[in-house]
């Protein structure tokens, strides 16, 4: 076939390794709120789901087992990570790079987060720059988050394209279930905040190791394993 004319990207995990970033603000709202630190390993866990799942989890984990605090650590949470939000993120090997190679070639490029939208604008604009995406799209209060398919059909709209036309990529069981739900072949990539074995689980279109087998699989539209939705 050929190949996909548009794709609607993940961000935490698939296009920036954000993790640090996170983990440092949680623990800082944490550490504000006189509760213990989480680990590193409990924030990769935590991470995918939004913020409010985010911080729900880590109070949890911290010493406040009911998140009774949720409202108070919330509050700074959304204050630390105003500016937290660019933290350390590294963009992950070739993937900056092939981002490029497709927006040259016409690959209509858009980005889907669970990550709030003005940070998401941010991390995004800071790594990237304003003009590699033509969409941009962050969680909103008047729309339900991933694995709810609304973001993509917004993202849809916004590109012009047709979900036939569209890749989703991702990086975790929450991306899985989103492409799935939103009825767009969706492609889960292995460098990202999830074991192998997790997101192979959800029996996505295709399996994807590295920013060259990407590339290859959006500009021929080829998948390497997995069932057809």
């Amino acid at each position: 076939m050929a190949g996909w004319k548009a794709c609607i990207f993940d961000l935490d995990g698939t296009l920036l390794n954000t993790l640090e970033s996170m983990w440092v603000s949680v623990n800082k709202t944490l550490d504000e709120m006189g509760l213990f630190p989480i680990t590193e390993e409990q924030c990769r866990k935590f991470v995918g789901q939004g913020a409010d799942h985010l911080i729900r989890e880590s109070l949890k984990a911290a010493g406040d087992p009911d998140a009774e605090r949720f409202g108070e650590a919330r509050e700074i949470y959304q204050r630390v990570f105003r500016t937290g939000c660019v933290y350390h993120n590294k963009y992950y090997p070739g993937v900056k790079e092939i981002l490029g190679n497709l927006k040259k070639r016409g690959v209509k490029l858009a980005v889907l987060s669970n990550k709030q939208n003005e940070m998401t604008k941010r991390v995004i604009e800071t790594a990237y720059g304003r003009e590699l995406f033509d969409v941009i799209l962050g969680q909103k209060d008047s729309r339900p988050r991933k694995p709810d398919p609304a973001g993509v059909y917004e993202a849809l709209k916004l590109l012009g394209a047709d979900k036939e036309d569209c890749l989703y990529i991702g990086d975790s069981e929450i991306d899985a279930r989103t492409g799935r739900n939103a009825g767009l072949c969706t492609a889960i990539v292995t460098w990202g905040f999830r074991s192998r074995e997790v997101v192979a689980a959800e029996n996505p279109n295709v399996l994807i190791d590295t920013a060259d087998e990407l590339e290859r699989c959006i500009l021929t539209g080829q998948t390497k394993s997995g069932p057809v939705y």
